[in-house]
C-alpha cells in the first residue's frame, strides 16, 4: 500500500465534527488530517459522517451461534450457560475458524476494525490438547485476517468449574491444569505471533473470573501479562452469585481479591463489573482499571445494569463489547450506556456523545493493547468507518448534531465504508473479502448446531 487519500464530508475528530476533512495515509498509518479543504484529485469521497474504526473489546465468537436460539423459553444466565456449553462441545479448529471468520466479517460490516476475543475454548473433547495446543487460538487469528480486521487474542486461564470445584463436562476443554501450564502454552503462541510478523494480531491474557481461577493462581496470570506489557482482561461481578461465592470463600469481593493478587491496573480491563460496592468502584478507579460494558448482553442475560457513570467518575475508562453477540452493533452498545442510566435515575444526560464515541473507539483500542488506534490523527492506524446520513434513521442530520445523531440513532446497517490499517474492507455496505457474509454465517452456524438452513 502506498499513499492514499480520503475526503470526508463530515468527520469526528475527537472534540468536534469537522467538515471537508482530508485524511491522508501511507501504508497503515495516517500521515495528515486536514479539515476545511476541498477534495483533491484522486481522493476517495466519503459521504456522511466518518469516525475512527470501532473497537469491540469483548467477544466470544462462538456465542454468535446462539442468536435467536437462546431466546426460546425463559431462564437465567445459568440456564443460558448450558446452551452455550452445548455449542462449545461441538467445535473444532476448522468449524471454529469458519464461524469466527463469518462473525468477524459481520463485525467489519458494522464498522469494527479491531476485536478483543476472550478465548477459553482451548482443547479437544475431554480436555485432550490438539497436536498444536494452540490450534483453536490460531483459528481465531486466521479468521480475523480473512475478515480484514485486527485482533487481540485474550487467552483465558480457566482452571475450575466454580470456587473449589473441578472442571467437568464441556468445561474440560477450557482448562490447562495450572496457571503455569497455561503460561507455557500461551508463551509459545505469543512468541509465534510476534516473531512470525502477523501485524493484524496481538496476544493478551485473561483471567476468566474469580470463579474459574483459584486465588493462588491469579497472581501468576497477572504477572505473565504485566511482564510482557500485554492487556489483562477478566470477567468481574457479572452475577451476584459470583460475589456471594467469593465472599464465602475468601472473605472479600472479587474486586478486592483481584486487587490483593496484583491483577488491577491501567493494562487491566474488567468486563461487566455489574454488581459492585462503593469500595469496588473506588478500587477500580484508583488503579485506573478499564471497564468494558456489554449492555446488550447484560440485558439479554438479565444480568443487571452496571454503574458505568460512577466508574467513569472514579477514574475507570469505559469501553464497549458485544460479548455474546445478541446483536453486533457498537452504536447500540454506546447509547445503551446512557439510556440504561436514564432508566435507573429517571434523569437524562449522563454521557455526552463524544464520551460514548470515545468508549467505542479510542478507549476500546487502548484496552486491547492498540493505543495507536482509534483516532483520526497523524500517526494513528488508518482506520475509519463512514456512516451514511441519508437513511430513514439519520435523514435530517446536520453538522452541529451529527455526533449525537450517530450515537443515538445510527445502527450497524448505516455503515457504508470501512478501512482498516489503510485497506478498504467494506465499500458501500459490501464486504470486499468475503462474498456472502449471511451465507457464510448460516453455513457455519449450521455446522455447530446440526440444523440445516436450506
Amino acid at each position: 500500500m502506498g499513499d492514499m487519500k480520503w475526503h470526508a464530508e463530515l468527520a469526528w475528530l475527537g472534540d468536534e465534527v469537522a467538515a471537508d476533512v482530508l485524511l491522508e495515509a501511507n501504508g497503515e498509518r495516517f500521515t495528515a488530517v486536514t479539515s476545511g479543504v476541498p477534495a483533491p484529485e484522486g481522493a476517495t469521497r466519503l459521504a456522511g459522517l466518518t469516525l475512527p474504526g470501532l473497537a469491540d473489546a469483548h467477544s466470544h465468537a462462538f456465542h454468535r451461534a446462539l442468536r435467536g436460539r437462546a431466546q426460546l423459553g425463559s431462564g437465567t444466565f445459568w440456564t443460558w450457560r448450558e446452551q452455550m456449553y452445548g455449542v462449545a462441545a461441538r467445535l473444532d479448529p476448522d468449524s471454529y475458524h469458519a464461524l469466527a471468520r463469518a462473525v468477524y466479517a459481520e463485525m467489519a460490516l458494522a464498522g469494527i476494525s479491531c476485536v478483543g476475543e476472550f478465548h477459553y475454548l482451548h482443547h479437544g473433547p475431554d480436555g485432550v490438547p490438539y497436536d498444536n495446543p494452540n490450534a483453536m487460538g490460531e483459528a481465531l487469528i486466521a479468521a480475523a485476517a480473512d475478515a480484514g480486521i485486527r485482533i487481540t487474542l485474550l487467552d483465558a486461564c480457566y482452571l475450575a468449574g466454580g470456587i473449589g470445584r473441578p472442571l467437568e463436562g464441556p468445561q474440560l476443554r477450557f482448562g490447562d491444569g495450572s496457571a503455569g501450564d497455561w503460561a507455557r502454552r500461551l508463551g509459545t503462541l505469543y512468541d509465534d505471533v510476534h516473531k512470525a510478523g502477523r501485524p493484524h494480531a496481538r496476544i493478551g491474557a485473561a483471567i476468566h473470573s474469580v470463579r474459574a481461577v483459584p486465588r493462588e493462581q491469579i497472581h501468576a496470570v497477572a504477572t505473565w501479562a504485566f511482564e510482557r506489557g500485554t492487556p489483562l482482561h477478566v470477567h468481574l461481578s457479572e452475577q451476584p452469585a459470583e460475589n456471594e461465592a467469593c465472599l464465602r470463600a475468601y472473605g472479600m469481593s472479587p474486586t478486592r481479591l483481584l486487587a490483593e493478587c496484583g491483577a488491577l491496573g491501567a493494562r487491566t480491563v474488567a468486563v461487566h463489573a455489574t454488581h459492585l460496592s462503593d469500595d469496588d468502584i473506588g478500587l477500580l478507579g484508583a488503579t485506573m482499571t478499564g471497564v468494558c460494558m456489554c449492555p446488550t448482553t447484560e440485558r439479554d442475560l438479565a444480568d443487571g445494569i452496571g454503574p458505568a457513570g460512577r466508574l467513569r467518575d472514579a477514574g475507570a475508562p469505559i469501553c464497549l463489547g458485544s460479548d455474546q453477540h445478541a446483536v453486533i452493533d457498537l452504536f447500540e452498545e454506546a447509547r445503551a450506556v446512557e439510556l440504561d442510566e436514564r432508566l435507573l435515575t429517571r434523569r437524562r444526560g449522563h454521557w455526552h456523545a463524544g464520551e460514548l464515541l470515545a468508549a467505542a473507539t479510542s478507549n476500546g483500542h487502548y484496552g486491547l493493547g492498540w493505543p495507536e488506534a482509534g483516532r483520526l490523527e497523524p500517526g494513528a492506524y488508518a482506520d475509519l468507518v463512514t456512516v451514511s446520513l441519508d437513511s430513514v434513521r439519520l435523514a435530517g442530520t446536520r453538522r452541529e448534531f451529527a455526533a449525537e445523531s450517530a450515537v443515538f440513532a445510527a445502527t450497524a446497517a448505516d455503515v457504508r465504508h470501512v478501512v482498516v490499517s489503510g485497506r478498504q474492507i467494506v465499500r458501500t455496505g459490501d464486504h470486499l473479502l468475503i462474498d456472502d457474509v449471511p451465507e457464510a454465517l448460516a453455513t457455519a452456524i449450521d455446522a455447530v448446531t446440526g440444523v440445516s438452513h436450506e
